[in-house]
């Protein structure tokens, strides 16, 4: 996960994925000049948090609307309850 220590998203990406046991790494765009740039290669502007699923990048919130919660347990196979 594409992250940073400020992102209020990012931290709620990170809650959500600790609390179904989601093994991820956490890459801190604001610490790694070449994890940012890779982050606007990919989505086109430095939009945190992004997740790679098997390959396929993901942006798991929308301004204004917050994480994703039915589009994130879709993509990683966790039953909404």
């Amino acid at each position: 996960m594409y992250t940073a220590a400020w992102c209020g998203d990012c931290r709620a990406a990170r809650k959500f994925l600790e609390s179904h046991g989601i093994v991820f790494t956490e890459i801190n765009v604001d610490t790694d000049p070449d994890a940012a740039a890779e982050v606007v290669r990919q989505v086109g502007k430095r939009a945190i948090p992004q997740l790679v699923i098997d390959g396929e990048w993901f942006q798991p919130y929308k301004p204004g609307r917050g994480l994703l919660l039915d589009e994130l347990c879709e993509r990683l196979g966790i039953p909404r309850g």
